[in-house]
């Protein structure tokens, strides 16, 4: 599934429309270059989980838990990681084997150790078509996530 979308706004929609379907236990990974979108994706799904806090990204931290909405948040940022030992040492399997939902920003890095089954979204921009252009990318990996086909904008 793909959405081409021109403001910091109808990025932040998709996410929130994500969030209204999201289901305890679900992994989503975002991939896209530094100052695509990703943690504009990540507030939309936290305001679509009926989450209130401030969502920043947790680039020192790793992670982000948010307790207060619909169902619990983790949010990662494994840009800084350099082996997933590192992500392990912070219990990484039960955070994301949890029933809270978990974003996991630069998911790339990880490859090797994420689940069979994650919804992964990728953010990609085209300046030559808007500052604000992006085109994201949805793709399912595993039957649990069949639920994607629902999101309308």
């Amino acid at each position: 599934m793909e959405f081409k979308v021109n403001s910091i706004e109808e990025t932040t929609n998709i996410g929130f429309q994500l969030g209204k379907l999201l289901n305890s236990s679900d992994i989503i990974c975002l991939t896209g270059d530094l100052g695509t979108g990703k943690t504009h994706i990540t507030k939309g799904i936290a305001k679509g989980l009926n989450i209130d806090d401030t969502i920043t990204s947790p680039t020192f931290n790793i992670v982000n838990e948010y307790t207060s909405g619909r169902l619990k948040l983790n949010h990662f940022d494994v840009y800084r990681v350099s082996d997933p030992d590192e992500i392990y040492a912070i219990g990484f399997d039960d955070y994301i084997f949890s029933d809270a939902v978990s974003i996991i920003e630069w998911a790339n890095y990880i490859e090797e150790i994420l689940p069979k089954e994650y919804l992964h979204i990728h953010i990609s921009k085209d300046l030559a078509k808007g500052e604000n252009y992006r085109k994201i990318t949805l793709t399912d990996y595993g039957n649990r996530y069949s639920y994607i086909k629902e999101l309308k904008l």
